[in-house]
């Protein structure tokens, strides 16, 4: 299949001088069409700035960022993005037909148009009994529902999600996580989903990409040999999934010691050399 996404040494740095903080490291991987990607990693450890990055809300120190072979330069336009917090991406005072049809209106799409695609987005997820009510009537789970159904109207290219299940119970996670299975089978979506739990990671994924501590490099690029077809029992007590379970968890609690290591190496050679400075400037 043909590459989505491509992402090349990229790296983002905040701020300059001492203050600074680097919080993505020489990061370089591909998405291909219809693949459900997941990046999976410890908290903290510059996933959402990555995401940031490759959304074009932040611009990266360095690297590229390519979207089926054109460079991302501000936010593309075939792009959807789910965040954590679906109580802030949506609006109170519209329902939730109105919030799903709201970025439409930018893209001067006909009002028909809209109201057609806003239906069958809510009809994706299973809501189209609630598209008059208002986001504040619904559970956490449904408005995240509405949050999906909003970025699937647009018809992304690319569809990025930012750890869109860690806001909600256990229960209504294995739903969403099923409802975003199925919809990615049914529409042949492209997603990128990064998060910090590993059994999400290799549920959902058909690749996993894990992520070192802070700042963030690539350290194992996994395919996930589980049928298309999942079940929240049936597949989490399969040998395959434990197996690959166990990998993802090794392989970060591996890279995670590796980390501390070095962040205790570095901290120790820069008190030394401050040290020395200091007795240079003394004597």
């Amino acid at each position: 299949m043909p590459t989505m996404l491509e992402v090349s040494g990229l790296k983002h740095r905040f701020g300059g001088g001492e203050g600074a903080h680097t919080a993505v490291r020489d990061l370089s991987f591909t998405v291909e069409t219809g693949e459900l990607a997941c990046i999976v990693g410890p908290s903290g450890c510059g996933k959402s700035t990555m995401l940031r990055c490759i959304a074009g809300l932040i611009k990266p120190t360095g690297g590229t960022i390519s979207l089926h072979g054109d460079k991302v330069e501000g936010v593309p336009g075939d792009l959807a993005v789910v965040f954590q917090d679906y109580s802030r991406s949506l609006f109170p005072w519209l329902t939730v037909a109105g919030n799903v049809e709201f970025p439409l209106r930018s893209a001067k799409i006909p009002r028909a148009d809209r109201r057609a695609r806003a239906r069958e987005a809510l009809e994706s997820v299973g809501l189209s009994a609630a598209a008059r009510k208002y986001p504040w009537q619904l559970s956490g789970g449904m408005q995240q529902r509405v949050s999906i159904a909003r970025a699937l109207a647009s018809r992304p290219a690319l569809l990025l999600m930012d750890e869109p299940f860690a806001s909600v119970d256990a229960q209504t996670r294995f739903e969403l996580e099923d409802l975003l299975r199925r919809v990615k089978q049914q529409q042949g979506s492209t997603v990128l989903l990064v998060t910090h739990d590993i059994d999400e990671s290799v549920y959902l994924g058909d690749r996993v990409l894990v992520l070192s501590k802070s700042p963030a490099s690539i350290v194992a690029d996994l395919k996930v040999d589980l049928p298309a077809e999942r079940d929240q029992i049936s597949t989490r007590e399969s040998a395959e999934f434990v197996a690959l379970r166990a990998e993802v968890a090794r392989l970060l609690r591996n890279r995670t010691d590796e980390a501390q290591a070095a962040a205790e190496d570095i901290a120790e050679w820069e008190l030394s050399e401050q040290e020395t400075k200091t007795e240079e400037r003394t004597s």
